[in-house]
Formats: C-alpha cells, structure tokens, sequence
C-alpha cells in the first residue's frame, strides 16, 4: 500500500487521514505534499465547518518515515541547505493546518509521536483512545525537534510541562495525556470515532462566520497586546453580529427552537 493522505467530506466536516499503516502512519515528502494540496482546498471552502485528523489503522502517526528511500524522507543528510529547506516548507504545511480557518480535531487512535505529536498537537482539539501512546522522542534520536512542536506545545501546555516532555523523552498513555492537558478526552477504541463525530458536528453546526472569527480571537491572544487584541476583537464582533446567522439565533432563541445557519 503506497502512502498517500486521504481526504473525505460528511456534511459540513471533512475527515483527513494519513495513510501508510506499514509504517504506522509515518510521514514521505509525498504525504506533506499531498497534506498541502488538502489543506489549499478546506482553507478556501465556504461549506467546510470542521476538520477531522486521523490515522488509518491502529497509529495515528509515529513521525517521519526513517526507513523510506532516501528521496522520500525530507531530511537526507547531503546537504543543509537542502534539508533546512525542506523542512521549513513541510513546517509551513504545519503552519497551514494550525491557522485553518475552521476549528480542528485531532483523533489519536494509537501512537503519538516525534512529528506526528507536533502534528496533533496543531489541532485545536485532540481526542485520543484509551490505547493512545505519546512520545516526543526527538532526543532519544539525538534531535532538537520540528514541525513547531515545542511552540504549540508551550503554548498548549505552558513552558514546565513542554520541557518536561521534551528534554525527558518518555512513552506515557492516554490518561496522562489528559492529565497534561494534551487531550480533551480519553474514550475506549471503539468510541473514538463516535467522540469525534461528535465533537465535530457540534462545532460545524455553528455559525460560521462567528465560529471562524473566534478561532482567529483565540489565536490572536496569544500573541498580541491586550490593546491590539480589543480593537480587532471589536471589529469580527460588530462583524458578525450584522450577519444574518446573529438575527437567525436571536429568533430561534425567542421561538425557542434550534437556529437554522446560513454562513451569511
């Protein structure tokens, strides 16, 4: 089975899957390439309100794929050069699936790790089974890290637990990612694609002109003054309280019924 990254749309969410469970989901340049190509696509979509990723079979993804041909991997050790621009493309890839305008989920089926970690951990929501294992790993295989993990992480985590996890590479399980803070939800195998659903049919079945505007306000304070974040804050909530998604929840509110959103 060649490894390639899949892409399916139910409603308003669409599901992305890596796939190459020979290697327990491990990344080619071929995958980011594709990865790429699927992420252009949702960030320009009107009718995509969620994205789901995953890994096919029983990983979710191990990272990079060290026993692909030398051609396939991003990192070749011929030149720096060469690999330090390989790897700044494939992290602004990264880059592209944390800054998607549509809220994001990661379903952690299995092992967690090395890329694949900074992967998930770009997601806005991780959901993980109860057979989930984590691994930095990076300094176990004499690396300082890519991807942009330890800033998503830092970020997610704060910076004590960040360097616990990465200057003392461990394997832990799905309860202690919950414990971390990593995960939002730790549910048995054969509910994890129905806590997913879930999660992700909640949040595409709000208003979508908000529902992005908040997920920018979230992104922004962190990185911006109290200051530069009120104006800008000011602006999408005026925004989209002229929407017609804002009148159509105040009047299922009165009727008491659920909302019907439009997008506009």
């Amino acid at each position: 089975m060649s490894a390639r990254v899949d892409c399916s749309i139910t409603g308003a969410t669409a599901t992305i899957t890596l796939v190459n469970p020979e290697r327990r989901n491990a990344l080619s340049i071929s995958m980011y390439e594709e990865l790429g190509a699927i992420l252009d696509e949702l960030e320009a979509s009107q009718t995509v309100h969620a994205v789901v990723l995953t890994g096919s079979g029983l990983s979710f993804c191990v990272g990079a794929d060290l026993a692909a041909a030398p051609e396939k991997r991003l990192l070749r050790g011929i030149s720096v050069s060469e690999d330090a621009a390989r790897l700044q493309w494939a992290s602004r890839i990264v880059e592209q699936f944390f800054r998607l305008p549509q809220p994001t989920v990661a379903a952690i089926g299995g092992a967690c790790a090395g890329a694949g970690l900074s992967l998930a951990a770009a997601a806005d929501f991780r959901i993980a089974s109860e057979k989930a294992v984590f691994n930095t790993a990076f300094l176990s295989a004499g690396l300082s890290g890519d991807l942009a993990g330890i800033w998503y992480l830092t970020r997610t985590l704060g910076g004590a637990r960040a360097r616990e996890l990465f200057l003392t590479p461990h394997k832990f399980d799905a309860a202690r990612a919950q414990e971390l803070g990593l995960v939002s939800q730790v549910v048995p195998p054969a509910s994890l694609a129905e806590a997913t659903a879930e999660l992700s049919g909640t949040l595409a079945a709000s208003a979508p002109i908000a529902l992005r505007a908040m997920k920018q306000n979230l992104q922004l304070a962190q990185s911006s003054s109290l200051s530069d974040y009120i104006t800008t804050e000011v602006d999408r909530m005026v925004h989209s309280f002229h929407t017609e998604d804002a009148a159509e929840a105040a009047a299922a509110f009165l009727a008491k019924r659920p909302p019907m959103f439009s997008g506009r």
